[in-house]
């Protein structure tokens, strides 16, 4: 019996979704139990505390405002001038950094990590992450003919671990001319963690020391979370750590303006190259821009036109950023109270810094999340441990989660 007619490198595969299946298994025990007696720690988009999706108020302002032609009418391919330009001033604020720099649009930013993986990776080459990482990556490697290895993120003292990374840098371009290295800071998604200046000062110097004889790497830096992790001018000092790179050491940062412009279906992003060679992005430009053609062609032009205008207009900006501030602060309150009761009942965390995100390690992450089910409590199962989206629970249902969760953890290890 004929079974498939598929091509060969897509035989055998299915989506088999983690997040959308545990959010799918919190939707209907809510429809049975009631909203109010479920808690539905899985969504990665920032719920209020009654429980309903965000969207910032200027930003629905702006977009429902643009005229008939700018909801309609196709984009150019590598994005709208205007955006690609503010999205520069969006993704660096005030740092900036010094050499060449190009932006190509892409459908959010998922279509950053595609084409940097396509078009920076031969097929059988290996991409490099850490071990807490989004399951999207490997996903998209696998689907490209892409290997994805990892190193372990944290050390004994969870503090971000260089000589691991080091190591596994210096494996890989053993064997392989170029390295793709996706580096997701600040407000790391799993766990809420981001690098320190000198953390970043640390993997600059691994990747300057290795990019020696031939060999080329990527940094890619998925900063999608970059709207929720603190201080706006703080939290992007280390884009200016990118400047003076030598011309082998191509920077890809990965903006989306999912979560800080809470736009999240409207799939809109951007990937912003920065080198010290001219030739170096004038390639970027122009082998992305190909990819966009031959993939979506091109993408959402309001969320664009959206992004322009809100960056163009002081008072926009201000009012936007205003709002974004206080979500943030709603999400770090939430995440404060998790951790101090973490503390208290010895529930083990990977240490949170900001972002949508918290995890907790642990040995056996599926029947840990089963067991909270009991409970009418919904997480998402990683590799690795446990992630719960502090962005999605209101502080009330925060309260007393912790314990819960550790009385699980106690029950599954038995």
């Amino acid at each position: 019996m004929l079974t498939s007619i598929a091509a060969k490198h897509a035989k055998g595969k299915a989506a088999q979704d983690k997040i959308f299946a545990a959010n799918a298994a919190a939707v209907a025990a809510a429809a049975k139990y009631g909203k109010e007696n479920v808690t539905n720690a899985t969504i990665g988009a920032i719920l209020d505390e009654d429980e309903k999706l965000v969207c910032l108020p200027t930003v629905e302002k702006v977009f429902r405002s643009l005229e008939t032609n700018e909801l309609i009418a196709y984009a150019p391919i590598s994005g709208l001038p205007e955006y690609l330009e503010c999205v520069l001033t969006a993704a660096f604020g005030s740092s900036r950094p010094d050499g060449y720099l190009a932006a190509v649009a892409t459908a959010g930013g998922t279509g950053a990590i595609h084409h940097a993986i396509w078009n920076y990776m031969d097929e059988g080459e290996t991409a490099l992450c850490s071990d807490w990482y989004w399951g999207a990556y490997k996903v998209l490697c696998s689907d490209m003919g892409r290997n994805f290895t990892t190193y372990k993120m944290l050390d004994e003292n969870n503090k971000f671990n260089l000589p691991a990374l080091k190591e596994k840098v210096t494996e890989l371009l053993s064997k392989q001319d170029n390295l793709l290295y996706i580096l997701n800071t600040p407000a790391h998604n799993p766990t809420g963690y981001s690098l320190s200046e000198s953390d970043m000062d640390g993997v600059l110097d691994i990747l300057k020391a290795a990019a020696v004889d031939g060999k080329n790497i990527i940094l890619f830096l998925d900063v999608a979370y970059l709207d929720y992790a603190g201080e706006k001018e703080e939290v992007r000092k280390i884009f200016k750590k990118l400047s003076g790179l030598p011309a082998n050491i191509l920077a890809i940062v990965g903006y989306s303006m999912s979560k800080g412009f809470t736009m999240y279906g409207q799939r809109t992003g951007a990937m912003i190259g920065v080198s010290s060679s001219k030739e170096v992005i004038e390639e970027f430009a122009a082998i992305n821009q190909y990819t966009s053609r031959a993939t979506w062609s091109n993408i959402n032009r309001p969320a664009m036109r959206t992004l322009a205008a809100i960056y163009s207009d002081p008072e926009l900006l201000k009012a936007t950023e205003a709002e974004r501030d206080y979500y943030y602060k709603m999400i770090k309150a939430r995440a404060d109270l998790f951790t101090e009761e973490a503390k208290a009942c010895g529930l083990p965390m990977l240490p949170y810094v900001a972002g949508f995100f918290l995890s907790i390690p642990a040995n056996n992450p599926d029947a840990i999340c089963n067991k909270l089910h009991e409970d009418n409590i919904f997480a998402v199962p990683l590799a690795a441990g446990v992630r719960i989206a502090v962005c999605a629970v209101p502080l009330k249902k925060i309260k007393g989660m912790a314990a819960k969760v550790y009385a699980a953890m106690k029950e599954v290890e038995k």
